[in-house]
């Protein structure tokens, strides 16, 4: 059992057996690409424009104001699917609340967006109601590593084994260093607010940084689906989600639903701990109490912090993952799904210390 004060972050590889390609992140904004998957799209009538653009250099937050200034629109009339990285080449949709106007607003908007922001407008059209946060499907990434540790013939094909796995398998749905923090930094200070050890006035710091011990035992029970060879197949009682539609529900019987696992049709889902959060049972259940058993919060913490809790798919699927080498650098590309960080493919590939990992901010909340 864990000893109650040791903070444990480090996670294991699923292709530990394979070795990395080395490298680096982020030489250029130019190397982390980022394009928003949107959840639907617009209608072409209503009050708010949607404006799909590029930006480079410049955070969610910065356009977001920017766009307000320009259209004079009221601090929040602004909205947005999720927040993108600054240091990085980031496509995503605004939505500006501008009312009902005639069609010939919707290029007029663009060109003067162009003329005034420096970003490129890929498309404008409106629609009906505002972006908000998680109206996104994901977000498809291209990512270049530099610095290569071996030649790039070599570094080509360990990085298409580790590929090829991680497209049969998945990989274990991990919170990001960008969440728990570098040394667990973060998760001290969710699990002492939780414990009532310390205060915290500021709302939005006191739910991330108990967000955070929550991501962390996420994380641990993981590690341990991995540790009892339980991440390749179903346990009895685990809470299941459908891949296509979101759907819910709890396995039953293993061996009727392990098929469709193994088709990636269905994950089994992991514990963001809170009373409110929908039980698992039987084997599922044993190992997540097992989890929070080895930690000093309860559950009774969460709910005096009023913390509901909830689930989060526990395998994180990537089956269009590719990866290609241009010159003396590696590039991968492949799409993840809301919720999901790039970083825990990265590692996969390059395997290297998880702080070379944290130049990449790609943390939503």
């Amino acid at each position: 059992m864990q000893n109650e004060d040791e903070i444990v972050t480090a996670l294991p590889y699923l292709t530990a057996h394979l070795p990395g390609v080395g490298g680096q992140l982020r030489a250029s904004p130019e190397s982390f690409v980022v394009e928003e998957v949107g959840l639907y799209e617009a209608a072409g009538d209503g009050q708010h424009l949607y404006v799909n653009l590029t930006k480079v250099g410049l955070t969610t937050k910065e356009v977001q104001t920017q766009l307000e200034k320009l259209f004079g629109l009221e601090r929040g009339s602004v909205g947005f699917a999720g927040m993108k990285d600054k240091v990085a080449t980031t496509t995503q949709t605004f939505s500006l609340n501008v009312g009902h106007k005639p069609a010939a607003f919707a290029e007029e908007a663009a060109q003067r967006i162009c003329a005034e922001l420096p970003v490129t407008v890929n498309w404008v059209r409106f629609h009906r109601n505002k972006l908000r946060p998680g109206h996104l499907l994901g977000n498809r990434f291209t990512i270049t590593i530099t610095g290569l540790a071996v030649a790039p013939a070599i570094a080509l094909q360990r990085a298409e084994a580790i590929s090829a796995e991680i497209r049969h398998r998945g990989l274990p749905n991990f919170f990001g260093v960008q969440r728990i923090g570098a040394t667990g930094g973060n998760v001290r200070q969710g699990m002492a607010l939780l414990l009532g050890e310390r205060q915290r006035a500021d709302k939005w710091l006191r739910r991330f940084l108990i967000s955070s011990y929550q991501s962390y035992l996420c994380n641990r029970y993981l590690v341990r689906r991995l540790e009892i060879g339980a991440f390749d197949h179903l346990l009895r009682g685990d809470v299941a989600k459908k891949v296509a539609t979101g759907g819910m529900f709890e396995v039953e019987d293993v061996e009727v639903e392990q098929p469709r696992y193994a088709a990636q049709e269905i994950n089994f889902t992991a514990p963001l701990f809170g009373p409110r959060m929908w039980a698992a049972r039987n084997e599922a259940a044993a190992l997540e109490a097992e989890v929070l058993a080895a930690q000093p919060v309860t559950m009774t913490h969460f709910a005096q912090a009023h913390v509901e809790g909830t689930r989060r798919p526990g395998r994180l699927l990537a089956p269009d993952l590719t990866v290609r080498v241009q010159g003396d650098t590696l590039i991968a590309s492949f799409t993840l799904t809301k919720g999901a960080f790039a970083t825990i493919v990265m590692r996969e590939l390059m395997k290297v210390d998880e702080d070379q990992l944290s130049v990449i901010a790609e943390d939503d909340e």
